[in-house]
């Protein structure tokens, strides 16, 4: 009988694909995501303006889209008001003059009551504040 040795990475890699389809496996298969961020590049010199689209999957309940910026240092937000079903599907932001930090992108789609979706990134602004 032939013995087989799994090291700690084989069994580490093996778990890791197990969760993977566990995890993918779940969501049906048509299933969308209410919001997500668009952006290109997560670094920016200060003083950055930082340009991304915001997507969100029409829905009658949509009624307003909340946009932040949030770092340690400072904190910007914007909302948009959505027409439902009837809104267009990509949103473009601009946060202008964003100094060095570690900025939270966060976009929420919500209802009349509740925050019907979210979605986050992270980017980076570089300049002399940043340690």
């Amino acid at each position: 009988m032939k013995r087989t040795t799994v090291t700690r990475r084989t069994a580490a890699g093996m778990l890791f694909a197990a969760l993977i389809a566990i995890t993918h496996g779940s969501a049906p298969s048509d299933a969308r995501e209410v919001v997500d961020i668009v952006l290109h590049g997560k670094y920016f010199s200060e003083p950055a303006t930082v340009r991304f689209m915001v997507s969100v999957e029409p829905d009658a309940s949509n009624r307003t889209l909340r946009i932040e910026a949030d770092s340690d240092d400072m904190f910007r937000a914007s909302e948009i008001a959505l027409n439902g079903a009837d809104e267009k599907r990509l949103h473009t932001i601009t946060f202008k003059n964003l100094a060095a930090g570690r900025y939270l992108l966060r976009a929420q789609v919500l209802s009349t009551k509740d925050v019907l979706g979210t979605a986050t990134d992270d980017v980076v602004v570089t300049g002399m504040g940043l340690r």
